[in-house]
């Protein structure tokens, strides 16, 4: 019998210091990952998306975040817009 294990999160700020030790202080990826207390394939992962966040082809927390509110936003004015158009041919029929 197995037990469900939780998935430890980090922080973006752990990630970047972490892949900082890879990039700006020339640790090996086993070294590094070893240091901050996580697996090889996660710092490998975080030193690709990081890498892909800064050449423009990831979004960041931030933009994603943004993404996410214009999104809803959207969804909310085309429903709005909706709901007016309906009102309007409905005033329409009224006045004939």
């Amino acid at each position: 019998m197995t037990t469900k294990g939780t998935r430890r999160q980090f922080k973006p700020e752990f990630k970047k210091d972490a892949v900082a030790l890879v990039s700006e202080q020339g640790y090996s990826i086993s070294k590094a990952a070893e240091a901050v207390g996580t697996t090889a394939n996660n710092l490998r992962r975080w030193v690709k998306e990081l890498k892909q966040e800064e050449c423009g082809l990831r979004l960041d927390a931030g933009e994603r975040a943004e993404l996410d509110r214009l999104r809803r936003e959207n969804k909310q004015l085309r429903m709005e817009k909706e709901i007016l158009k309906k009102a309007s041919a409905f005033f329409a029929k009224e006045m004939k």
